[in-house]
């Protein structure tokens, strides 16, 4: 899926996070994490993320991530919402639904 604009999902409530996915002219991801439970669960969101990305077929982006101490799923929730968002899709089948 190729990212066109930016797409933002998510709030910075506690519990929650805001992801923010923007173009990148190079063909790679470039992951920007800021998290207070970084030191315990970092490892973790970044491989959510990096997943999350790869499922939905992303290859050039930035992408911002304020982590509020969310949960996995809303961690993969939001960022699939933000790809979706920033490559302008209309009809979407939201995790991986036919």
């Amino acid at each position: 899926m190729k990212v066109i604009q930016k797409g933002m999902a998510g709030t910075l409530e506690s519990s929650d996070v805001l992801v923010v996915v923007s173009p990148n002219d190079a063909d790679d991801i470039k992951l920007s994490l800021q998290s207070k439970v970084e030191k315990q669960y970092g490892n973790a969101i970044r491989k959510a993320i990096s997943e999350t990305l790869a499922k939905c077929g992303v290859t050039g982006a930035k992408v911002d991530v304020r982590d509020q101490g969310a949960l996995d799923c809303v961690i993969r929730a939001r960022v699939e919402a933000a790809v979706y968002r920033a490559a302008d899709e209309k009809n979407v089948k939201f995790g991986g639904q036919s």
